[in-house]
């Protein structure tokens, strides 16, 4: 059963949250360890990054830099693979245009058909770090609509060179990114909506919003695309607070506003351990009225949070 359906049938307010491959050296066992801590709140998917490789400069001698490239988080794949044969809990790998040319992603598309998963989550991806906007690689995908494109060029065999599939597996399904408070490179709320609307004209089965923490502004959104007539599921993307220094971190990595109820409560915190305890007071509140409200599932952001989301999905599952 797809993630699309999965979220449909749940019958509630449906669990997921998403998870990191380790860095590069690392062993699995803190992901087997994460995902034990969670299971017991039945994840109906369970989401793996992607991290694309960025430029490490190397100090050559003599005044001389090379630019070297690393992907400190590498194994996506493997991990996706490894969590679904020890857990038999469906994953979503994140396929991304950025840092990928359209050869790699097909290759990858190939890995994860031979291993029997066929749910992905398309992404365009943020640009890295040295440059100053999104650059696709050379002879990669430049936006997620140009992913979808390749996806289902695969899904109907067809490569990228244009030759035949010999013998063409089976399908993929997917989801998309959206944006309650608008994509940072978008020049109004309507851009991002139109764009959202191609993709789910292009085939994608439900859409995961950015991380957020006005209910407010995720209710806004919803109503505005079902006016456009954009009807897939919409899942919220939830992350809890867990630090004190995510109260300026936050807004200004994933450009997204912190409420001033909150962000009060948050500056008379003295401790991390203060910060922790209000979002996930803040959290629980913001997932009890999107569940009354009927969303199809909540979907977390679980890096450097698992505490708070395990403390969150204790109270309100």
């Amino acid at each position: 059963m797809r993630v699309s359906q999965l979220v449909k049938t749940a019958g509630t307010t449906a669990f997921s949250f998403e998870i990191l491959p380790p860095l590069k050296g690392n062993s699995i066992d803190k992901v087997f360890r994460d995902i034990d801590r969670l299971r017991e709140f039945n994840p109906r998917y369970i989401n793996i990054t992607t991290h694309s490789s960025e430029c490490v400069y190397r100090d050559m001698g003599g005044g001389v830099y090379r630019c070297g490239r690393l992907r400190r988080r590498p194994g996506t794949v493997a991990v996706a693979a490894a969590v679904q044969s020890k857990y038999g809990i469906p994953v979503v790998p994140h396929i991304l245009c950025s840092g990928f040319t359209k050869e790699e992603t097909e290759y990858v598309l190939i890995d994860l058909q031979f291993l029997g998963i066929y749910d992905l989550l398309l992404l365009r991806g943020d640009k890295v770090r040295h440059e100053p906007a999104f650059m696709p690689e050379e002879g990669g995908n430049a936006h997620a609509t140009d992913l979808i494109a390749q996806v289902n060029d695969f899904n109907r065999g067809i490569f990228v060179d244009g030759s035949p599939i010999k013998q063409p597996g089976t399908p993929f399904s997917y989801g998309v990114a959206c944006y309650p408070e608008k994509h940072e490179e978008s020049p109004n709320i309507e851009s991002d909506i139109y764009w959202l609307k191609q993709k789910v004209a292009a085939g994608a089965e439900y859409a995961v919003t950015q991380l957020f923490y006005d209910n407010a502004r995720y209710f806004d959104f919803v109503r505005r695309v079902r006016a456009e007539g954009i009807d897939i599921p919409i899942i919220p993307g939830i992350k809890p607070v867990s630090k004190l220094s995510q109260l300026s971190v936050v807004p200004r990595t994933f450009k997204v506003d912190i409420p001033p109820a909150l962000s009060s409560e948050l500056v008379r915190c003295k401790t991390d351990a203060d910060a922790a305890r209000v979002g996930v007071e803040w959290c629980v509140a913001q997932c009890r009225e999107l569940m009354k409200a009927g969303v199809p599932s909540i979907h977390f952001y679980s890096y450097s949070a698992i505490d708070s989301v395990y403390d969150v999905a204790r109270q309100i599952y």
